[in-house]
Protein backbone atom coordinates (compact mmCIF):
# COMPACT_ATOMS: atom_id res chain seq x y z
CA UNK A 1 0.00 0.00 0.00
CA UNK A 2 2.67 2.48 1.17
CA UNK A 3 5.03 1.74 -2.16
CA UNK A 4 1.36 2.18 -4.20
CA UNK A 5 1.38 5.90 -2.42
CA UNK A 6 5.21 6.48 -3.93
CA UNK A 7 4.49 5.19 -7.35
CA UNK A 8 0.70 6.84 -7.70
CA UNK A 9 1.25 9.83 -5.50
CA UNK A 10 4.62 10.92 -5.84
CA UNK A 11 5.09 10.94 -1.99
CA UNK A 12 8.26 10.28 -2.69
CA UNK A 13 9.28 9.36 0.97
CA UNK A 14 7.95 5.92 0.19
CA UNK A 15 10.22 4.91 -2.56
CA UNK A 16 13.11 4.24 0.69
CA UNK A 17 13.60 0.52 1.91
CA UNK A 18 14.60 1.83 5.18
CA UNK A 19 10.91 3.84 5.55
CA UNK A 20 9.37 1.53 4.75
CA UNK A 21 11.04 -1.28 6.80
CA UNK A 22 10.57 1.48 10.06
CA UNK A 23 7.29 1.59 9.04
CA UNK A 24 6.65 -2.60 8.78
CA UNK A 25 8.49 -3.07 12.13
CA UNK A 26 5.76 -0.74 13.83
CA UNK A 27 2.88 -2.03 12.41
CA UNK A 28 3.94 -5.76 13.35
CA UNK A 29 4.71 -4.85 16.97
CA UNK A 30 1.03 -2.62 17.03
CA UNK A 31 -0.46 -5.46 15.69
CA UNK A 32 0.92 -8.11 17.51
CA UNK A 33 0.40 -6.07 20.70
CA UNK A 34 -3.00 -5.46 20.24
CA UNK A 35 -4.52 -9.46 19.06
CA UNK A 36 -2.23 -11.26 21.07
CA UNK A 37 -3.89 -10.28 24.66
CA UNK A 38 -7.18 -11.28 22.67
CA UNK A 39 -6.12 -14.21 21.61
CA UNK A 40 -5.05 -15.31 24.96
CA UNK A 41 -8.37 -15.04 26.68
CA UNK A 42 -9.57 -17.25 23.26
CA UNK A 43 -7.13 -19.59 23.73
CA UNK A 44 -7.82 -19.84 27.72
CA UNK A 45 -11.66 -19.83 27.11
CA UNK A 46 -11.02 -22.94 24.78
CA UNK A 47 -8.44 -24.64 26.95
CA UNK A 48 -6.01 -24.34 23.67
CA UNK A 49 -2.99 -25.45 26.11
CA UNK A 50 -0.42 -28.32 24.97
CA UNK A 51 0.25 -31.26 26.38
CA UNK A 52 3.26 -31.26 28.59
CA UNK A 53 5.88 -33.33 27.43
CA UNK A 54 6.18 -36.39 29.76
CA UNK A 55 9.71 -36.76 29.77
CA UNK A 56 10.30 -33.05 30.42
CA UNK A 57 12.12 -31.74 33.50
CA UNK A 58 10.05 -31.51 36.62
CA UNK A 59 10.04 -27.58 36.48
CA UNK A 60 8.07 -27.87 33.25
CA UNK A 61 4.74 -28.84 35.27
CA UNK A 62 4.00 -25.09 36.40
CA UNK A 63 3.48 -24.65 32.79
CA UNK A 64 0.63 -26.79 32.15
CA UNK A 65 -2.72 -25.16 31.00
CA UNK A 66 -0.28 -22.43 29.31
CA UNK A 67 -1.78 -21.46 25.85
CA UNK A 68 -0.17 -22.35 22.86
CA UNK A 69 -0.20 -21.46 18.85
CA UNK A 70 1.00 -17.47 19.65
CA UNK A 71 2.44 -18.17 16.29
CA UNK A 72 -0.62 -17.74 14.54
CA UNK A 73 -0.48 -13.83 15.88
CA UNK A 74 2.76 -12.99 14.98
CA UNK A 75 2.95 -14.68 11.63
CA UNK A 76 -0.30 -12.91 10.32
CA UNK A 77 1.12 -9.53 11.80
CA UNK A 78 4.13 -10.22 9.70
CA UNK A 79 2.02 -11.32 6.53
CA UNK A 80 -0.30 -8.22 7.23
CA UNK A 81 2.70 -5.22 7.92
CA UNK A 82 4.07 -6.65 5.01
CA UNK A 83 1.32 -6.47 2.29
CA UNK A 84 1.00 -2.83 3.45
CA UNK A 85 5.13 -1.62 3.31
CA UNK A 86 6.63 -3.88 0.79
CA UNK A 87 6.66 -4.18 -2.87
CA UNK A 88 4.41 -7.28 -4.15
CA UNK A 89 5.53 -7.78 -7.23
CA UNK A 90 8.95 -8.36 -6.27
CA UNK A 91 9.24 -12.34 -6.45
CA UNK A 92 11.63 -12.13 -3.15
CA UNK A 93 8.86 -10.87 -0.67
CA UNK A 94 6.03 -13.44 -2.36
CA UNK A 95 8.30 -16.08 -1.89
CA UNK A 96 8.88 -14.71 1.67
CA UNK A 97 5.28 -14.58 2.12
CA UNK A 98 4.54 -18.22 0.50
CA UNK A 99 7.14 -19.62 2.97
CA UNK A 100 5.50 -18.10 5.96
CA UNK A 101 1.86 -19.17 5.04
CA UNK A 102 2.87 -22.94 4.02
CA UNK A 103 5.38 -23.82 7.10
CA UNK A 104 2.50 -21.68 9.69
CA UNK A 105 -0.22 -24.08 8.02
CA UNK A 106 2.21 -27.53 8.62
CA UNK A 107 2.75 -26.07 12.58
CA UNK A 108 -1.41 -25.14 12.87
CA UNK A 109 -2.05 -28.67 12.33
CA UNK A 110 0.31 -30.08 14.18
CA UNK A 111 -0.34 -27.29 17.16
CA UNK A 112 -4.26 -28.38 16.39
CA UNK A 113 -3.58 -32.38 16.37
CA UNK A 114 -1.80 -31.65 20.46
CA UNK A 115 -4.60 -29.48 21.78
CA UNK A 116 -7.18 -31.09 20.37
CA UNK A 117 -9.85 -33.85 22.55
CA UNK A 118 -6.82 -36.47 22.19
CA UNK A 119 -4.44 -34.12 24.13
CA UNK A 120 -1.59 -36.02 21.46
CA UNK A 121 1.60 -34.01 22.50
CA UNK A 122 3.31 -35.86 19.66
CA UNK A 123 1.12 -33.91 16.80
CA UNK A 124 1.78 -35.04 13.47
CA UNK A 125 4.13 -38.05 13.02
CA UNK A 126 7.93 -36.91 12.24
CA UNK A 127 7.47 -38.72 8.71
CA UNK A 128 4.51 -36.85 7.86
CA UNK A 129 5.59 -33.39 9.08
CA UNK A 130 9.06 -33.92 7.37
CA UNK A 131 7.89 -34.74 3.97
CA UNK A 132 5.52 -31.75 4.03
CA UNK A 133 7.97 -29.71 5.21
CA UNK A 134 10.15 -30.91 2.40
CA UNK A 135 7.03 -30.75 -0.24
CA UNK A 136 6.53 -26.61 0.67
CA UNK A 137 10.76 -26.16 1.03
CA UNK A 138 10.91 -27.69 -2.65
CA UNK A 139 7.72 -25.46 -4.39
CA UNK A 140 9.39 -22.26 -2.65
CA UNK A 141 13.14 -23.04 -3.68
CA UNK A 142 11.91 -24.06 -7.39
CA UNK A 143 10.02 -20.77 -7.50
CA UNK A 144 13.73 -18.84 -6.20
CA UNK A 145 15.56 -21.11 -8.78
CA UNK A 146 13.07 -20.16 -11.65
CA UNK A 147 12.95 -16.81 -11.35
CA UNK A 148 16.95 -16.50 -11.65
CA UNK A 149 18.51 -16.64 -8.60
CA UNK A 150 22.33 -17.05 -8.49
CA UNK A 151 22.89 -20.62 -7.65
CA UNK A 152 26.40 -19.71 -6.76
CA UNK A 153 27.57 -20.56 -3.20
CA UNK A 154 29.42 -18.09 -1.05
CA UNK A 155 31.69 -18.43 2.20
CA UNK A 156 32.30 -15.78 4.53
CA UNK A 157 35.14 -13.70 4.86
CA UNK A 158 35.78 -14.57 1.08
CA UNK A 159 34.64 -12.12 -1.84
CA UNK A 160 34.72 -14.46 -4.23
CA UNK A 161 31.25 -17.35 -4.86
CA UNK A 162 33.03 -21.20 -4.08
CA UNK A 163 31.25 -22.88 -7.41
CA UNK A 164 28.08 -22.85 -8.87
CA UNK A 165 25.58 -25.68 -7.82
CA UNK A 166 23.27 -25.36 -10.48
CA UNK A 167 19.84 -27.52 -10.65
CA UNK A 168 21.39 -29.29 -7.29
CA UNK A 169 20.92 -25.48 -5.69
CA UNK A 170 17.05 -26.44 -5.31
CA UNK A 171 17.86 -29.61 -3.35
CA UNK A 172 20.66 -27.96 -1.35
CA UNK A 173 17.88 -24.82 -0.25
CA UNK A 174 15.46 -27.20 0.58
CA UNK A 175 18.06 -28.99 3.35
CA UNK A 176 18.61 -24.90 4.03
CA UNK A 177 14.90 -24.26 4.80
CA UNK A 178 13.84 -27.84 6.28
CA UNK A 179 16.97 -27.85 8.65
CA UNK A 180 16.29 -24.28 9.71
CA UNK A 181 12.73 -24.85 10.26
CA UNK A 182 13.45 -28.12 12.78
CA UNK A 183 16.33 -26.51 14.22
CA UNK A 184 14.27 -23.21 15.24
CA UNK A 185 11.35 -25.66 16.23
CA UNK A 186 13.89 -27.91 18.71
CA UNK A 187 15.30 -24.72 20.14
CA UNK A 188 11.77 -23.46 21.39
CA UNK A 189 11.45 -25.38 24.78
CA UNK A 190 11.58 -22.52 27.55
CA UNK A 191 10.07 -19.12 27.56
CA UNK A 192 11.68 -16.71 25.23
CA UNK A 193 14.33 -19.01 24.42
CA UNK A 194 13.99 -19.27 20.69
CA UNK A 195 12.14 -15.83 20.76
CA UNK A 196 15.31 -13.63 21.10
CA UNK A 197 18.07 -15.45 19.26
CA UNK A 198 15.28 -15.34 16.04
CA UNK A 199 14.73 -11.27 16.43
CA UNK A 200 18.68 -11.51 16.41
CA UNK A 201 19.14 -12.97 13.54
CA UNK A 202 16.51 -11.35 11.47
CA UNK A 203 17.97 -8.24 12.42
CA UNK A 204 21.22 -9.88 10.64
CA UNK A 205 19.70 -10.86 8.30
CA UNK A 206 17.95 -8.15 7.11
CA UNK A 207 20.94 -6.00 7.04
CA UNK A 208 22.41 -8.39 4.72
CA UNK A 209 19.56 -8.64 2.67
CA UNK A 210 19.91 -4.89 2.65
CA UNK A 211 23.45 -4.71 1.87
CA UNK A 212 23.07 -6.89 -1.29
CA UNK A 213 19.85 -5.57 -2.73
CA UNK A 214 22.27 -2.34 -2.49
CA UNK A 215 24.18 -1.07 -5.63
CA UNK A 216 26.79 0.49 -3.81
CA UNK A 217 26.74 -0.92 -0.39
CA UNK A 218 27.39 -4.26 -2.00
CA UNK A 219 30.17 -3.21 -4.33
CA UNK A 220 31.93 -1.68 -1.59
CA UNK A 221 31.63 -4.41 0.79
CA UNK A 222 32.48 -6.70 -2.12
CA UNK A 223 29.42 -8.63 -1.67
CA UNK A 224 27.02 -10.02 -4.36
CA UNK A 225 24.98 -7.65 -5.60
CA UNK A 226 21.27 -8.92 -6.25
CA UNK A 227 19.54 -6.01 -7.61
CA UNK A 228 15.59 -6.52 -5.84
CA UNK A 229 16.37 -8.61 -2.69
CA UNK A 230 16.99 -5.76 -0.86
CA UNK A 231 12.81 -5.37 -0.54
CA UNK A 232 12.85 -8.78 1.61
CA UNK A 233 14.68 -6.60 4.64
CA UNK A 234 11.08 -5.25 5.13
CA UNK A 235 9.84 -8.38 5.79
CA UNK A 236 12.60 -9.04 8.28
CA UNK A 237 12.02 -6.05 10.13
CA UNK A 238 8.01 -6.73 10.12
CA UNK A 239 8.78 -10.01 11.37
CA UNK A 240 11.35 -8.62 14.22
CA UNK A 241 8.47 -6.17 15.32
CA UNK A 242 5.80 -8.89 15.52
CA UNK A 243 8.49 -10.80 17.68
CA UNK A 244 9.27 -8.29 20.07
CA UNK A 245 5.73 -7.71 20.59
CA UNK A 246 5.09 -11.64 21.06
CA UNK A 247 8.31 -11.78 23.51
CA UNK A 248 6.21 -9.05 25.95
CA UNK A 249 3.87 -11.98 26.52
CA UNK A 250 6.14 -14.69 26.22
CA UNK A 251 8.99 -13.97 28.30
CA UNK A 252 9.36 -16.15 31.33
CA UNK A 253 6.85 -17.31 32.79
CA UNK A 254 5.12 -17.11 29.91
CA UNK A 255 1.65 -16.06 29.18
CA UNK A 256 1.48 -18.46 25.98
CA UNK A 257 4.06 -19.96 23.74
CA UNK A 258 4.39 -19.57 20.12
CA UNK A 259 4.13 -23.34 19.24
CA UNK A 260 5.03 -25.13 15.81
CA UNK A 261 2.81 -22.60 14.23
CA UNK A 262 5.14 -19.93 14.80
CA UNK A 263 8.79 -22.28 15.41
CA UNK A 264 8.37 -23.75 11.70
CA UNK A 265 7.67 -20.55 9.57
CA UNK A 266 9.96 -18.63 11.73
CA UNK A 267 12.72 -21.15 11.23
CA UNK A 268 12.03 -21.82 7.32
CA UNK A 269 11.80 -18.26 6.58
CA UNK A 270 15.44 -17.55 8.60
CA UNK A 271 16.06 -20.23 5.81
CA UNK A 272 15.19 -18.73 3.38
CA UNK A 273 16.02 -15.46 3.97
CA UNK A 274 19.79 -16.75 4.32
CA UNK A 275 19.77 -18.53 0.98
CA UNK A 276 18.17 -14.86 -0.76
CA UNK A 277 21.01 -13.14 0.51
CA UNK A 278 23.60 -15.81 -0.26
CA UNK A 279 24.45 -15.97 3.10
CA UNK A 280 23.68 -19.77 3.61
CA UNK A 281 27.01 -20.83 5.34
CA UNK A 282 26.97 -17.28 7.61
CA UNK A 283 23.26 -18.96 8.96
CA UNK A 284 25.55 -21.31 11.38
CA UNK A 285 26.85 -18.44 13.01
CA UNK A 286 23.67 -16.10 12.46
CA UNK A 287 21.83 -19.21 13.98
CA UNK A 288 24.53 -20.65 16.47
CA UNK A 289 21.84 -20.77 19.28
CA UNK A 290 19.62 -23.02 16.70
CA UNK A 291 22.79 -25.13 15.35
CA UNK A 292 24.00 -26.03 18.82
CA UNK A 293 20.55 -27.52 19.84
CA UNK A 294 20.15 -29.33 16.99
CA UNK A 295 23.46 -30.80 17.48
CA UNK A 296 23.09 -32.03 20.68
CA UNK A 297 20.14 -33.91 19.43
CA UNK A 298 21.88 -35.80 17.04
CA UNK A 299 24.66 -36.45 19.22
CA UNK A 300 22.48 -37.81 22.16
CA UNK A 301 20.86 -39.91 19.38
CA UNK A 302 23.61 -40.79 17.21
CA UNK A 303 25.21 -41.66 21.16
CA UNK A 304 22.84 -44.27 22.65
CA UNK A 305 22.08 -45.95 19.49
CA UNK A 306 25.68 -46.52 18.73
CA UNK A 307 27.27 -46.42 22.44
CA UNK A 308 23.60 -47.36 24.53
CA UNK A 309 25.26 -44.41 26.70
CA UNK A 310 24.06 -40.36 26.80
CA UNK A 311 26.41 -37.43 26.35
CA UNK A 312 24.23 -35.26 27.36
CA UNK A 313 21.35 -35.67 30.90
CA UNK A 314 18.28 -34.48 28.48
CA UNK A 315 18.81 -33.00 25.05
CA UNK A 316 18.07 -30.31 23.67
CA UNK A 317 21.16 -28.96 25.29
CA UNK A 318 19.07 -26.65 27.07
CA UNK A 319 17.13 -29.62 29.11
CA UNK A 320 20.42 -30.94 29.96
CA UNK A 321 21.38 -27.29 32.12
CA UNK A 322 17.52 -27.44 33.97
CA UNK A 323 18.90 -31.21 35.15
CA UNK A 324 21.96 -29.98 36.45
CA UNK A 325 20.22 -27.72 38.37
CA UNK A 326 20.39 -24.39 36.53
CA UNK A 327 17.55 -21.99 36.91
CA UNK A 328 15.36 -21.73 33.54
CA UNK A 329 16.22 -17.85 33.58
CA UNK A 330 19.52 -18.06 33.47
CA UNK A 331 19.48 -20.69 30.87
CA UNK A 332 17.36 -18.60 28.71
CA UNK A 333 19.41 -15.03 29.09
CA UNK A 334 22.85 -17.29 28.97
CA UNK A 335 21.97 -17.92 25.17
CA UNK A 336 20.64 -14.74 24.41
CA UNK A 337 24.04 -13.44 25.35
CA UNK A 338 25.70 -16.12 22.85
CA UNK A 339 23.28 -15.50 20.57
CA UNK A 340 24.03 -11.43 20.37
CA UNK A 341 27.51 -12.28 20.61
CA UNK A 342 27.70 -14.92 17.33
CA UNK A 343 25.35 -12.42 15.63
CA UNK A 344 27.96 -10.00 16.19
CA UNK A 345 30.49 -11.83 14.14
CA UNK A 346 27.99 -12.28 11.80
CA UNK A 347 28.09 -9.06 10.51
CA UNK A 348 31.55 -8.35 11.22
CA UNK A 349 31.95 -10.71 8.67
CA UNK A 350 30.71 -7.42 6.31
CA UNK A 351 33.69 -6.00 6.69
CA UNK A 352 36.38 -8.68 6.68
CA UNK A 353 36.38 -10.47 3.16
Amino acid sequence: MFYWFYRHLDINIFQYISVRAGMSFFIAFVLTMYLMPKFIRWARAKKASQPIYEYAPETHQTKVGTPTMGGVVFIFATIIATILTAKLSNYYVVGGLLCLALFSLIGIQDDYSKISKEKNSAGLSARAKLMLQFLCAAIISFIAYHYGHSSELYTPFYKYPVFDMGILAVVFWMFIIVGTSNAVNLTDGLDGLATVPSILAFFTLSVLAYVTGHAIFSTYLLLPNIQTVGELAIMGSAICGALIGFLWFNSHPAEIFMGDSGSLPLGAFMGYMAIVAKSEILLLAIGFIFVLETVSVILQVGSYKLRQKRIFLMAPIHHHFEKKGWKENKIIVRFWIIAFMTNLVALLSLKIR
